[in-house]
């Protein structure tokens, strides 16, 4: 049973930045780099947060369970903010990166667009940070032990697995969108981004009242992804005709058979 839930809920939670990682990255050494990269930047800001945390309970009253609890709160908080400052600050290098690469291609061209390196960050951010939340809770799903045996939540598991998913998407999205308002100059879309991050930090405090989290964060990142798919470029058009190529590719060959001139014998 320990092995079943182990596998099942680390498919859930990293099957899908899998399949991104393996289609869209796997196959350019260059994108590989920017998602490694991605996730050093994105480890610099979680030890910069912890130390901040971990020096705030040291010189505070740890018999104080409030005091303790707002602690926590509040590294959740500057953690958010520090992951955003970081990402900035990649964006920065990206961009000068960006800068070198044309320079040396021989038309003058980047071989990656700022696009693409926002989609990889994005993912990087997301898949490390996927790792560090979940993998405890992974190995602690081998067992022994059965979950909800003293009155908690059965669902404790796979709902640590599906918020995963749905925080490695959301970094994912909020790369794209932060890294097109950096460019394009638009301070709201930042200050979205870095509320949004800071609510989906704020929601998980609500566990485990599942129905009060998982929900929202849900709603907050089909909007990103929306808001993500029409910054990178995308349409309804374009969603349209992806549905339909198949019956417009048909539509084609029957038009061209019926233009055909017919062989003389």
């Amino acid at each position: 049973m320990g092995a079943t839930v182990f596998f099942g809920c680390t498919f859930v939670a990293f099957g899908p930045a899998f399949s991104l990682f393996l289609l869209t990255v796997a196959g350019d050494p260059l994108r590989i780099i920017i998602l490694v990269a991605g996730a050093f930047f994105w480890l610099v800001s979680l030890l910069l947060a912890s130390l901040i945390w971990f020096i705030s309970v040291q010189l505070s009253d740890r018999e104080d369970s409030r005091l303790q609890y707002g602690l926590l709160v509040f590294g959740a908080a500057v953690s958010v903010l520090l992951q955003e400052a970081f990402r900035f600050a990649y964006f920065k290098l990206l961009k000068k990166a960006d800068e070198g690469l044309a320079t040396l291609s021989e038309d003058g061209q980047s071989p990656i667009s700022l696009k693409q390196m926002a989609y990889v960050s994005g993912l990087s951010f997301g898949i490390i940070s996927g790792v560090f939340s979940v993998i405890n809770i992974l190995a602690d799903s081998i067992g022994p032990g059965i979950v909800g045996i003293h009155g908690d939540s059965p669902y404790y598991f796979i709902t640590s697995a599906f918020l995963t998913m749905a925080v490695v998407f959301l970094h994912t999205f909020w790369g794209v969108i932060f890294f097109d308002a950096c460019e394009r100059r638009r301070y709201w879309s930042l200050a979205l981004v870095v509320a949004s991050h800071l609510i989906t930090s704020g929601l998980t405090f609500l566990n485990p009242w599942y129905q009060a989290s998982l929900v929202p964060i849900y709603i907050i990142t089909i909007s990103m992804g929306v808001w993500a798919f029409f910054t990178a470029g995308g349409s309804l058009h374009n969603v349209l005709t992806c549905l339909s190529c198949k019956q417009e590719e048909e539509n084609r060959v029957m038009l061209y058979s019926a233009l055909q001139v017919p062989v003389e014998d």
